[in-house]
């Protein structure tokens, strides 16, 4: 029980934000209306995902280092869970996007340099599946993904803050904390980054218990 503490808080902050985000008073910011409280699944998402790509890429480095294949499953775990919620933090964007842009995929830079970073990860997990060699696939993937979460930051972060776009926190359009004046945003979203990095974390060690012992039946097979 003392060592799955964090499982348990996991399960209770999330309980909290689900709950929270659909009832707590959220300030009325432009057009965003309600749908502002997708925010509370949509950040959080991201932020999983990119501790999961920071998790990958180390142990992707740790194996260039030492070529222990347990660095490569590792990597390969993490980066296929990172995925998984960026493309789940994909979809809450849209969704929001629906009820404020009047598009669910619309000409705005964020966007596309979003759909092109999880693209390159998803040709990650292909790259992978392209190799019968286990020594061989471990590198070439450890390299790829390297150049992959080099590019991830400037697709996600720095060039859309460069350039217009709708999107929130762009350079001309400003983010909503400064329009939180009652606190009641940061009161859940804080805890969502907690609750839903922990979950993402949580998915991540049992996809890397699960392929460790695949490769384990492999190797003694």
């Amino acid at each position: 029980m003392a060592k799955n503490w964090w499982k348990i808080a996991c399960v209770l902050i999330l309980l909290y934000v689900i709950i929270g985000g659909f009832l707590v008073r959220v300030p009325s910011i432009g057009n965003n209306l309600q749908a502002i409280r997708g925010i509370f699944f949509h950040l959080p998402m991201w932020m999983s995902m990119y501790t999961l790509f920071t998790i990958s890429v180390v142990n992707s480095v740790w194996y260039l280092a030492t070529n222990d294949l347990r660095r490569d499953i590792r990597a390969s775990s993490a980066s296929s869970i990172g995925v998984l919620f960026g493309l789940m933090g994909f979809a809450t964007g849209m969704l929001w996007s629906t009820y404020t842009w009047g598009g669910t995929i619309v000409n705005d830079p964020k966007q596309m340099t979003t759909a092109i970073a999880l693209t390159i990860y998803m040709a990650y997990l292909v790259l992978r599946l392209s190799f019968t060699d286990l020594d061989k696939r471990a590198r070439v993937s450890a390299i790829f993904n390297v150049f992959a979460f080099a590019l991830l930051i400037p697709l996600t972060y720095i060039i859309p803050r460069m350039v217009e776009s709708l999107h929130p926190g762009s350079a001309s359009s400003p983010g909503f904390s400064s329009q939180d004046t009652a606190g009641t945003i940061r009161m859940v979203l804080w805890p969502a980054f907690i609750g839903w990095t922990l979950l993402g974390i949580w998915i991540y060690t049992l996809r890397n218990r699960y392929k460790r012992l695949v490769l384990k039946n492999i190797l003694h097979g």
